[in-house]
């Protein structure tokens, strides 16, 4: 007998981009409409470094979200690091519930990350601190050398950096942002209990063939860049395995049509409006819609040492067609149909 609908608890998006001013009001009720807590990233401009900056960021995206007592949506704030972070700040800001965690770019490896991180031998004592008062860190887990390939960047960074960060702070608890690769998928199974990863739905139905189907395909850019059907596949793996070291973040990342579609078009994928339904694609798919709560609703809370959510959403087994256009963007799925329907 086919499943017609889908209860859980409610979920989290453990990695999501709001941006900020009109983009920012116009895409946070999506988020919240599927989600009760979400992580939001830092790199706005100027990035935010300061806990007053992530409180006033905070207090907007709870009004753009238009928090009320059915949505009771909930950002979790990060501190975005530079070279020049100061541990007492970060330490700070955490102690006083503003910040939940801390983001690592590698400088220049994706939107708005000029100001990140260029050693991580600046940031060690920033490093040490969190690790001290159990901070997690968030990485954007890239090499920016500008000899190593695109799509080798993650398994580079892997192989070069993050094996030696496990193991010099064995107690910090550090996520794995938007993995693509089998080596991603690999290195968190086998890494102690203090290292997990988030998975978006784009590399969970994406290659990198999407990429140029039929011709250039700028919705279909995001960085991390989707990766071979090899490495897609190794991820969908993770995602469905049950392993509480992977759960969900949408990495939803709005950018206006024009950015998009130009000589030198933004990275990012829109995919807040349907990110749970495009999720229940993949594990019905996988056969493994059992797992589906886990991944979305309880990994992430239990990982960050958080309360898991009261309530529940249902998924109808219902045809929702997305939308070419939605708050003037592009969405994931545009013009398909996805085979589930979130109620409201």
């Amino acid at each position: 007998m086919t499943l017609q609908s889908l209860t859980i608890r409610r979920p989290d998006d453990w990695h999501v981009h709001l941006r900020d001013g009109d983009m920012l009001r116009a895409v946070a009720p999506y988020t919240a409409r599927q989600f009760a807590r979400a992580i939001v990233m830092p790199n706005l401009s100027p990035p935010v470094t300061s806990v007053a900056a992530a409180s006033a960021y905070r207090t907007r995206i709870a009004a753009a979200a238009g928090r009320n007592s059915e949505t009771r949506f909930t950002p979790l704030m990060t501190c975005y690091l530079t070279d020049a972070a100061d541990p007492d700040e970060l330490a700070r800001g955490h102690a006083e519930g503003v910040w939940v965690a801390a983001k690592l770019y590698p400088a220049n490896a994706t939107t708005n990350s000029a100001h990140g991180v260029t050693d991580l031998a600046a940031i060690r004592p920033t490093l040490e601190r969190m690790q001290a008062i159990g901070m997690p860190l968030l990485i954007h887990g890239e090499v920016t050398d500008p000899d190593i390939d695109i799509f080798d960047r993650e398994a580079v960074f892997i192989d070069r950096i993050l094996g030696g960060l496990v193991r010099d702070f064995p107690a910090l608890k550090i996520v794995l942002e938007h993995i693509t690769t089998k080596e991603a998928a690999e290195f968190v199974t086998d890494a102690p209990a203090t290292v997990a990863a988030t998975i978006t739905p784009q590399h969970l139905h994406l290659n990198r063939n999407a990429l140029f189907a039929g011709g250039l395909r700028p919705h279909a850019y995001c960085l991390p860049v989707v990766k071979r059907e090899a490495h897609r596949l190794a991820v969908r793996a993770a995602a469905v395995s049950g392993s509480p070291k992977f759960f969900l973040g949408t990495d939803s990342a709005p950018h206006a049509v024009d950015a998009k579609e130009s000589a030198c078009g933004c990275a990012g994928i829109f995919n807040a409006p349907h990110a749970l339904e495009s999720y229940a694609t993949v594990f019905e798919a996988e056969g493994a819609l059992d797992k589906f709560e886990g991944f979305a609703s309880e990994h992430g809370p239990r990982f960050y040492g958080l309360p898991l959510n009261d309530g529940t959403v249902t998924l109808q087994r219902a045809e929702t067609t997305v939308a070419d256009r939605v708050a003037g963007l592009v969405p994931f799925h545009a013009g398909e149909s996805l085979g589930w329907r979130f109620m409201e």
